[in-house]
């Protein structure tokens, strides 16, 4: 039997959340990649990232462009941060860099969400593969991961 795609284990993860995921032919792996695959502005693309904060994992949710101030952000957490390495990703999140979505981990993350995004209506996030995303209003981003909403630049 074969191991379930990434998009599948996240679509099991959130079937009882009405997402309406597309997969698309060309990669959503980079910001301007999914912004150019869904026709919306690079602002609108929700990067998960993930950090460590001391030892324990966090999701950063930040919009495309902003590049995440490691040390403003421990700063404004109170503890030291910096970004995780490629194993630490798939280990705390279960997907690869490029297909982390912003919820649906095996185990829920401490999550931060760039204030930028409430500027928008909607954004766009992975869906577990890098080929595949959801739109989402940022409101209901930040209820569905309980994100504590910070500037990251």
């Amino acid at each position: 039997m074969a191991k379930p795609s990434g998009l599948e284990r996240f679509q099991a993860a959130t079937a009882d959340l009405d997402l309406v995921v597309s997969h698309m032919d060309q990669s959503t792996h980079t910001a301007a990649e999914a912004a150019a695959a869904v026709g919306a502005p690079v602002e609108a693309i929700v990067k998960s990232l993930l950090f460590m904060a001391q030892d324990e994992p966090l999701l950063v949710l930040a919009s495309g462009p902003n590049r995440v101030n490691a040390e403003a952000l421990g700063a404004r957490l109170g503890c030291v941060v910096a970004q995780a390495d490629a194993r630490a990703v798939k280990a705390h999140t279960g997907w690869s860099i490029g297909g982390v979505p912003p919820f649906g981990h095996p185990t829920p993350l401490r999550t931060v969400m760039d204030e930028d995004f409430f500027r928008l209506e909607t954004v766009w996030a992975a869906a577990g593969s890098a080929q595949s995303v959801f739109p989402i209003t940022p409101a209901r981003l930040q209820e569905l991961t309980a994100a504590e909403i910070v500037s990251v630049v």
